[in-house]
């Protein structure tokens, strides 16, 4: 029997020492957003609010209902522009980071 470990439980361990990593993910979700695979960045994003201030106080924050908040960051969600700023900006003052978006010229 092979010895397995729950990727929610490695990436909120992985949080929780090493706060360069959730900034990571954060800036992955974003990349991922702006690049056409909404679905990817969803699933990271709820990954990171799970590790980090939780649904509760993401939906304090964002003046949703943690449910709303639930439905949105599933794989199948489909949250408006606004609710994806106010999430991101929830996130951002959590982890005490800044974005700033990059242009890279396709080749």
């Amino acid at each position: 029997m092979a010895l397995t470990r729950s990727y929610k439980l490695t990436i909120n361990e992985r949080v929780q020492q090493d706060p360069a990593f959730a900034q990571d993910l954060l800036d992955e979700a974003a990349t991922l957003f702006l690049n056409g695979e909404p679905e990817v960045a969803r699933i990271i994003l709820r990954d990171l609010v799970n590790a980090t201030l939780g649904f509760e106080a993401l939906a304090k924050e964002t003046d949703k209902p943690s449910k709303s908040l639930h439905r949105m960051l599933s794989a199948h969600g489909n949250p408006s522009m606004d609710n994806l700023a106010a999430i991101f900006a929830a996130m951002r003052s959590w982890l005490k980071v800044d974005i700033q978006v990059q242009a890279i010229p396709a080749q």
